[in-house]
């Protein structure tokens, strides 16, 4: 199975830029034309949060401009720029459990050799994530209903600090009882997360947890308590997940159009110099 991991798109409404400068629409639209073109097209693609900027109903109608163009089946959770109640009314589909108002999910099919999590980490009206007790819970009762198929779970906020001090500053709350439950369920094969805009790997819990890079502008690297907020233009991506059959491998994948590819042997099998 091949899961492509989507995250950050931020789309805005028409004829805006993000802080004046990043056209997330057009970023994200190349990142679905790059996306098309791989050799193997992805089974599943998944959507990390921060979906749109401002969480409103023009940005989510345009956002689902372009995942009519994705070339699979997709799921998505919300990040702390995002409108639970709008993102109902766009995607009136997509399951989410009720009881709590929460955007959470167990997916699953026959087909998938995988189970696949979703879990709400906004907290409203805040930057920061929050893992609230009944969120944990349903969690915690999710993953004990089926306990031995490998599982991925997709949350916004990234469950560790990061070494960035401006973006550990708005982390995740919950996230020692997060890890708690994570050491308790040895099926959990990887955790994915958005928010940070970079791919950054760590271990919580005793599992795999892995942030995605941004289809749009990028998270300056600054390892600093006191980082200032700030962006760079790097190259955007995204993230494949392959399940062989016994874990998952992880590729980082720069969202842009190069040159290539080009052989490294000529017919005759000798190599290029």
């Amino acid at each position: 199975m091949l899961i492509a991991q989507l995250t950050d798109t931020h789309i805005k409404p028409a004829n805006r830029l993000a802080y004046n400068r990043v056209d997330t629409y057009l970023m994200l639209k190349d990142a679905i034309e790059h996306l098309k073109q791989l050799p193997q097209k992805p089974d599943l693609i998944l959507l990390t949060g921060d979906l749109v900027d401002a969480g409103s109903i023009e940005e989510y109608e345009r956002l689902n401009e372009l995942l009519v163009l994705l070339p699979a089946p997709y799921l998505l959770i919300p990040g702390n720029h995002d409108d639970r109640n709008n993102m109902r009314k766009v995607f009136k589909d997509h399951p989410w459990i009720s009881e709590h108002g929460f955007w959470q999910f167990d997916a699953s099919s026959p087909d998938w050799p995988l189970r696949i999590i979703g879990l709400d980490s906004v907290n409203d009206g805040q930057s920061s994530g929050l893992l609230c007790q009944s969120r944990l819970e349903w969690l915690e009762d999710t993953l004990m209903l089926e306990d031995s198929k490998p599982t991925l779970i997709m949350i916004h906020h990234p469950p560790f600090q990061t070494g960035i001090g401006h973006m550990d500053d708005i982390g995740l709350e919950g996230k020692e009882e997060f890890a708690k439950i994570l050491d308790r369920h040895s099926q959990i094969e990887l955790v994915i997360c958005g928010h940070l805009h970079r791919n950054i790997r760590a271990t919580v819990g005793g599992r795999a947890v892995m942030t995605g890079p941004s289809t749009a502008h990028t998270v300056q690297l600054d390892l600093a308590t006191d980082a200032a907020s700030m962006f760079r233009m790097e190259p955007p991506g995204y993230l494949l997940h392959w399940w062989n059959g016994t874990g998952l491998v992880t590729h980082h994948v720069p969202a842009v159009f190069s040159p290539g590819p080009f052989p490294f042997f000529d017919d005759f099998g000798k190599l290029l110099l």
